[in-house]
């Protein structure tokens, strides 16, 4: 099959979002990993076109790798020949497969410069202390009006925001240029930012339980053919 095959994440584009993690130990594991995943879905037709792509990346702490897929309808995901699991484990074998978490688009911000510029992808997490679609919701609406008066950081290509379906989380897919640009955003956050009202109120939500983050590093991209 003539996959399109990259090692940059594409746009996002899609109105949802699977989000899935393997353990595997080691950097070489990961790269071994991506590489096993490479050659099993070359040999595979593309699953449909409700699969608008799928990338795997390497998380910074050498073990972790993240699996994103971007769909068009989470109650539609095209079904695939999970066979290719099978190689992948025989090629690298111990690998854990810790879950997958699911979300529909919400709202995202311009694309600030090109997708293959990512040299960082960092996926936020917020969890609430329960469902509540329309509190998930509210506060992704209270992050965009806090920051609407800021501009956008030195090294931010584009973010995307996912509410799960029973609105116990939201996922912040975000790419940057770095990672070190991610970690001086983190560590030196523009004063009228911090100083928001919004931007203080959407830290301190209702219900909101925990904010996490992880940066990967892009290893894989996959994209059915043209046309």
């Amino acid at each position: 099959m003539e996959l399109r095959v990259d090692s940059v994440p594409g746009p996002v584009t899609a109105p949802a979002a699977l989000f899935g993690t393997w353990r595997v130990g080691t950097p070489r594991r990961q790269r071994e990993t991506a590489e096993a995943v490479a050659r099993a879905w070359r040999s595979r037709p593309w699953p449909g076109p409700g699969l608008r792509s799928y990338a795997v990346l390497a998380g910074d702490d050498g073990s972790t790798l993240l699996h994103a897929s971007q769909v068009e309808d989470l109650d539609d995901v095209p079904a695939q020949d999970l066979s290719w699991k099978r190689e992948v484990d025989a090629a690298v074998p111990g690998i854990e497969r810790t879950g997958v978490a699911s979300g529909r688009s919400r709202r995202g911000t311009p694309a600030y410069g090109p997708a293959a510029e990512a040299g960082c992808v960092v996926l936020v997490t917020r969890e609430f202390d329960g469902p509540d679609t329309a509190r998930a919701e509210g506060l992704v609406e209270a992050l965009f009006e806090g920051s609407a008066g800021t501009p956008p950081a030195d090294g931010l290509l584009s973010a995307h925001f996912y509410v799960s379906p029973d609105g116990s989380r939201v996922f912040n897919y975000a790419l940057w240029t770095s990672a070190e640009a991610h970690r001086r955003a983190v560590e030196h956050p523009p004063a009228p930012l911090a100083a928001d009202e919004r931007w203080q109120r959407a830290h301190s939500w209702p219900g909101l339980r925990s904010t996490g983050f992880q940066r990967f590093r892009p290893l894989l991209g996959l994209a059915p053919p043209a046309g």
